[in-house]
């Protein structure tokens, strides 16, 4: 029986166990996807024991993913180019990782708004590690203009000179006037949720008609964010896909199928 898991702390948040338990009944795979939660005092040690563990990978999530990429040297290229490991996997024995994050967000895109990969200009809002992703994948998917507006504009700053000349930093006063000409508008900030009052939902009436607004939250489903693009009639994608996207390279991995993602999986997974 092949075994694989999700690890963090604390880890009873996670959707990931239905996730995975919904595709290993759906295959008709003889397997476990099991839920640790690992102190972070204790998690390098249990990266060292893993390939006697009788695992054959997992997840890692919050807080592990930075500490992860510190420890295992054998990474694939997103989990060098985002900083972070969000999975790992044996081969030959020897531990490796790989961040899917950024497919994931691209694989949700794909599915709604396919149109996405035809813009040029993108703003970010914030720049905390999950905005790490979100660049790399817009790279990837050929824009030439990412601009990063965060709170702290020494933060974007840092991520605008990790990623390169097409980005940039701009502080959050500078949204509004950043979307006159946004083919794309993502936002990775918790800005509009509950304790978060002190920063406000920027205008969003400088966007074009045809523009695209995605929130990788997807709890709620309908972020506030996303709620003000809906009632300005803006084309929006939720974050729900990406968890379901980022889950599938691992799954294939450990458990040797591709599983589809499928509106089965997300009403699980709303169910849930």
């Amino acid at each position: 029986m092949t075994r694989a898991f999700v690890t963090g702390w604390p880890i009873t948040h996670s959707k990931s166990p239905v996730l995975h338990g919904f595709w290993l009944n759906k295959y008709g795979i003889k397997g476990t996807y099991e839920a640790l939660g690992i102190e972070p005092e204790n998690f390098v040690q249990f990266l060292d024991d893993l390939p006697k563990s009788g695992f054959a990978g997992g997840n890692v999530t919050i807080p592990h993913k930075e500490v992860a990429f510190d420890t295992i040297p054998d990474r694939d290229e997103a989990a060098e180019m985002i900083g972070a490991v969000n999975t790992l996997w044996l081969e030959g024995g020897k531990l490796k990782g790989g961040n899917t994050d950024a497919y994931g967000f691209s694989a949700n895109l794909d599915d709604y708004a396919p149109q996405w990969r035809q813009g040029k200009i993108a703003t970010v809002m914030g720049a905390g590690g999950a905005s790490r992703a979100i660049i790399y994948a817009l790279l990837n998917a050929g824009f030439t203009d990412v601009r990063i507006a965060n709170r702290t504009v020494r933060r974007a700053q840092s991520l605008a000179d990790r990623f390169g000349e097409a980005c940039s930093a701009h502080p959050w006063s500078a949204i509004e006037e950043l979307t006159q000409d946004t083919d794309f508008l993502v936002n990775t900030s918790s800005v509009g949720m509950a304790g978060t009052e002190d920063t406000p939902i920027p205008d969003l009436r400088n966007l074009a008609a045809e523009a695209l607004v995605t929130d990788i939250v997807y709890t709620p489903l309908e972020t506030p964010i996303l709620k003000a693009a809906n009632d300005q009639g803006l084309t929006t994608v939720d974050g729900l896909g990406m968890l379901l996207h980022q889950a599938v390279p691992g799954f294939e991995k450990w458990f040797g199928i591709r599983p589809e993602v499928t509106d089965d999986l997300r009403n699980t997974i709303l169910g849930a």
